[in-house]
């Protein structure tokens, strides 16, 4: 799975709607992971539906402050997420030819 297609995931297909591909692979430049690329998608779509609107309903699709309200905490958890995943995972490293550098 791509960085991108774990974005829409996370963001959810509502919101991932509202952004193109590009879009979002902006988010992760800005973000530096998933999850803050998530959280600034997130934001960002909080930030424009609440431009002085308190609800709006347009066809099937509505949203309220509520939602915005939702938008924002899923933002904040992804967040914290983000701020106890460690930067390094030893498990992961390799330190195959190690010896070849000294």
């Amino acid at each position: 799975m791509s960085d991108t297609t774990d974005v829409q995931l996370l963001i959810g297909a509502t919101v991932a709607a509202a952004f193109t591909d590009d879009e979002i692979l902006r988010f992760l430049d800005l973000g530096g992971s998933v999850f803050m690329a998530s959280a600034l998608a997130l934001k960002a779509q909080a930030a424009s539906l609440a431009e002085g609107l308190d609800s709006e309903k347009i066809g099937d699709y509505a949203y309220s402050k509520k939602a915005i309200d939702n938008y924002i905490k899923l933002a904040a958890n992804y967040e914290e997420r983000d701020a106890s995943t460690p930067a390094f995972d030893w498990a992961e490293m390799d330190i195959m030819g190690v010896e070849e550098t000294l």
